[in-house]
């Protein structure tokens, strides 16, 4: 238990207005305090301002002596001293003796093993709801015994002043790893609980021989267990939700010596063209206890327009995974057999199936390239080609070769097989192709999973050096080649050196990765020249 920071709170916080309340009372107070409105399926219905999206410029990490030498310092993590961190905290204190507030204790960690018991102290009742969905919900004997080991302190409605307490604007994510504290302001964005949750154990786990994963995952019929690594708006929630399968988890896991786990206890679906047709565990997991985020309701019947994005393209819902029908509960299973890298390639460049070898696989997962999706980030307004280390790279405080290397380990020690699948453009880039089918990556990824692409023939891309099948089982096989998708191949030639050039770039910053998994990577002609290298 953090007794420095539990024994503060004691003393400088009135009670809350009540611990571990049900969802149906939670909803009841939100509603009475207009923080939402109740949809036509009876899932509460919010709002998050001007913040819609995370805000990664506002995120920082207390620079304290413990964790200084571990912590991949940089624009990513940024530090924030010791002094500004203590100034905020207390206003943080100061400022939940003015309001009122909740609070909820559970877990983060299906496995009893492994799990971080959590306190979560939230200002508004419909983040209380979304943390209980979110997190793993104690049983009453469990609650009876909860020493929390980290606390998170949510009160949007207090702002920083940057020129007093050291931040970048009036909203703040701050991580203090020492003190074992969270404090969040300024953003009702309910998704940067949920995510500096993530950061935590992408610290601590690794410390206890767990790879932590920004990734879904589910399991079939005969116990295979299949990862899908990506980032925000890639499809891994929705891939993962196959009525065929079990689902797992959507976004976090844990994977030990005795096989995955999810973190969380409950899934955060991206809403925008949600449709009952294509996504129906999703959609059907919308209803009473699921908390939404600017989802767009019709003002006489408050029925969802999940196609309308006035208010974000990151409409957001958040609820518990047993809403999910065929969801395993508890999120426990064995190793992997399969891993999908997803991929939302903006430029239209990159095959929608690919197998990687070890060494490709710890290349591209390393170099985390996709497209960031409008709204998933503030000032992001159309896809915008990125490089995110792991698949998540907002979320890893320590540096990225470590995860990489756990992943290496992993691929070797059972076995896997490991695919990159594309699920942005084909034809050209943004604006001129279009979007990958979605029946066509489920038959891809089916076929994956079933051990169809065992025996099929490949050929090896001649700038990124990965396989590319022949034919896939239901899919046109017109679409496997993305060059013969563009009109002019020409063109597409000179895109995709273009793209192997950045991925090059990228990779300069990891100057001490082995010789063996730099050259898995693509070969531009840029590089072939000596211009990179």
């Amino acid at each position: 238990m953090n007794e420095e920071i539990q024994t503060t709170y004691v003393k400088l916080v009135k009670p809350p207005v009540g611990c571990n309340l049900p969802v149906s009372r939670l909803v009841e107070i939100a509603l009475a305090r207009r923080e939402g409105v109740l949809a036509a399926t009876g899932a509460l219905s919010c709002t998050t301002g001007k913040y819609t999206g995370r805000s990664p410029q506002d995120r920082f990490i207390v620079d304290e002596p413990s964790v200084h030498g571990r912590i991949a310092w940089g624009k990513i993590n940024q530090p924030l001293a010791e002094k500004s961190f203590e100034g905020l905290y207390q206003k943080v204190l100061a400022y939940l003796g003015t309001t009122q507030f909740f609070i909820f204790d559970g877990f983060a960690g299906t496995d009893e093993k492994y799990r971080l018991p959590i306190r979560v102290i939230n200002e508004l009742a419909w983040h209380n709801i979304f943390v209980q969905q979110l997190l793993i919900r104690p049983t009453v004997e469990q609650l009876a015994d909860h020493q929390p080991e980290f606390t998170v302190i949510c009160t949007p409605g207090l702002k920083a002043d940057p020129q007093i307490d050291g931040t970048n604007s009036e909203a703040f994510i701050v991580l203090s790893l020492e003190k074992r504290v969270i404090v969040i302001g300024g953003t009702e964005y309910a998704g940067e609980i949920k995510k500096s949750i993530f950061s935590v154990l992408n610290y601590l786990m690794p410390e206890r021989e767990i790879f932590p994963m920004h990734c879904s995952a589910n399991v079939g019929v005969d116990n295979d267990v299949a990862l899908f690594f990506g980032l925000s708006g890639t499809g891994k929630t929705t891939l993962s939700a196959d009525p065929e399968r079990r689902l797992i988890g959507d976004d976090e896991h844990g994977w030990s010596s005795t096989g995955i786990f999810n973190f969380e206890g409950g899934c955060y679906a991206k809403c925008i063209n949600l449709s009952k047709q294509h996504e129906p565990q999703i959609w059907n997991a919308i209803r009473f206890g699921t908390v939404t985020e600017n989802v767009v309701l019709d003002a006489q019947t408050r029925v969802a327009d999940y196609s309308n994005a006035a208010l974000t393209e990151n409409t957001r819902a958040g609820y518990p995974i047993d809403y999910i029908d065929n969801a395993m509960i508890p999120g426990l299973a064995s190793h992997p057999h399969v891993v999908i890298f997803l991929t939302a390639d903006a430029f239209g460049i990159l095959p929608p199936i690919a197998k990687l070898s070890k060494e490709q696989a710890m290349y591209y997962f390393l170099s985390g390239y996709t497209s960031k999706l409008a709204g998933t980030e503030r000032g992001i307004t159309e896809p915008e080609a990125t490089f995110s280390s792991c698949f998540g790279e907002p979320f890893l405080p320590l540096n990225p070769a470590v995860y990489a290397n756990m992943l290496g380990e992993r691929i070797d020690a059972h076995h896997v097989q490991v695919y990159l699948v594309n699920t942005g453009w084909s034809g050209g880039p943004y604006g001129v192709g279009k979007r990958m089918k979605l029946s066509h990556t489920r038959a891809m990824i089916s076929a994956a999973l079933d051990g169809s692409l065992e025996k099929v023939l490949y050929h090896q891309d001649a700038v990124f050096g990965i396989l590319i099948p022949e034919t896939v089982p239901g899919v046109p096989a017109t679409i496997l080649q993305p060059r013969g998708t563009w009109a002019d191949p020409t063109a597409y030639d000179i895109a995709a050196q273009a793209l192997a050039a950045r991925f090059q770039q990228n990779f300069i910053k990891f100057p001490d990765i082995a010789a063996n998994i730099r050259s898995a990577g693509p070969h531009s002609s840029a590089e072939r020249d000596g211009i990179i290298g």
